[in-house]
């Protein structure tokens, strides 16, 4: 079975074609600047021997059935390409941010799965327009095909009322679904599946920690491998410190902007979300940057690092006393998975929590999921790279073949 993953946003396609018997990647690639002037079109092949392909395309003038077009003739190119037909592709596995309270789980698309994401536009107006333009060209380019829905949110909608509902008048709930829902829930999803692998254990048996740190960032209480809690909210804007994004703050302070500096409700949202975080603090989103900064010496770089660290730490203590006890920390994403000094950081004095880290193989640079925390430790410490397009495609494959 061949499964096409489709990430699609307002401007861009990003996509990987899955060979499902083995889940080996045939091939990826992404499309940038749709609408325009000029696009462009990165494509791999991704070769059994090691000698993977790498194709640019420049000066693309392309919407997003153009763009999907070509990815489709860049799949099946008799020179370059990994399939001989369109026909190949069984499915389509479409990432899609808000499915609200309607989808706790990947579905069959159909009209009635498109009205109801569109429904939750409101709650993601900027993410689910361009995931519904992906899904109806694809519809369109691979009529024998299943297409899925795969939520970012679905992984979380098995956290209770008490953790979902916000303090605020009931209506704004039951009438506009005013709640918590978390995301990236693909990513907390795949990573606790892994991390249950190498723990040796079935997933319902363990509690587990699990942290997406890239520059969107969230973390997650999973107890016997439901998800119970999560740090984002409404809106990606809530819980940790970000690359540009605030992360929890006093809800008074849009007013106090509004009064006193006289800033519009759009000026407020674009400084929270694109001027706040990392970048706030230090003037630079890029977390490699920021590291580089604090080692020179620059003050508000390392002011960020602490900023960063502490709130990680915070949740990590309200989250060892919503579960109870904890068997494994897991980090992943791209600053979780690459950045020894922030796991360092925010793992450091927890050993009342029975969290420590190895040094030693906290600062060995590897790719490969592997344990940073000392051998026989209570709580393991695991770095599990992840891999969201991965479970897209078996979240879809589960849904088609009902497995």
């Amino acid at each position: 079975m061949k499964i096409l993953v489709i990430n699609t946003g307002s401007s861009s396609i990003k996509y990987q074609l899955f060979d499902m018997v083995a889940e080996e990647v045939l091939a990826m690639g992404l499309a940038e600047k749709i609408g325009e002037d000029p696009g462009k079109l990165t494509h791999k092949t991704m070769a059994k021997d090691g000698n993977h392909r790498k194709m640019v395309i420049e000066d693309l003038k392309i919407d997003h059935r153009e763009g999907l077009e070509k990815i489709t003739e860049l799949l099946t190119d008799p020179e370059h390409g990994v399939i001989m037909d369109k026909s190949e592709i069984s499915a389509v596995g479409h990432r899609v941010v808000h499915g609200g309270e309607t989808f706790q789980a990947p579905m069959i698309i159909d009209e009635k799965v498109i009205l109801e994401i569109k429904k939750n536009t409101p709650l993601a107006p900027l993410h689910n327009p361009a995931n519904l333009t992906g899904i109806r060209v694809a519809m369109s380019i691979f009529p024998d095909a299943s297409q899925v829905a795969v939520f970012d949110t679905a992984f979380h909608q098995t956290i209770p009322r008490k953790a979902y509902i916000y303090a605020l008048p009931y209506f704004l709930y039951k009438k506009h679904r005013v709640r918590r829902y978390g995301f990236h829930g693909t990513s907390h999803a795949y990573v606790a599946e892994r991390a249950a692998e190498y723990i040796g254990k079935p997933l319902s048996e363990l509690n587990l920690i699990t942290l997406h740190l890239g520059n969107g960032a969230s973390m997650a209480a999973v107890k016997n491998g439901r998800c119970v809690d999560t740090s984002m909210g409404l809106t990606p804007l809530e819980g940790l410190v970000m690359g540009t994004r605030s992360g929890d703050m006093d809800p008074a302070i849009p007013f106090f902007l509004a009064n006193h500096l006289n800033m519009s409700l759009d000026e407020i949202d674009g400084l929270l979300n694109k001027e706040s975080g990392l970048k706030g603090i230090s003037g630079a989103n890029d977390m490699r940057v920021v590291l580089d900064g604090a080692e020179k010496g620059d003050d508000r770089s390392r002011l960020a690092l602490e900023v960063y660290t502490y709130r990680i730490k915070k949740y990590i203590g309200a989250y060892v006393a919503v579960l109870g006890r904890i068997d494994a920390l897991v980090f992943t994403g791209g600053i979780g998975e690459n950045a020894p000094v922030i796991r360092e950081e925010c793992c450091k004095d927890l050993s009342c929590l029975n969290i420590e880290i190895d040094t030693g193989k906290n600062n060995l640079p590897e790719d490969c999921l592997r344990q940073i925390s000392p051998s026989g430790s209570k709580v393991k410490v695991l770095v599990v790279p992840t891999n969201e397009e991965l479970e897209i495609a078996r979240e879809t494959k589960r849904v088609v073949t009902n497995a």
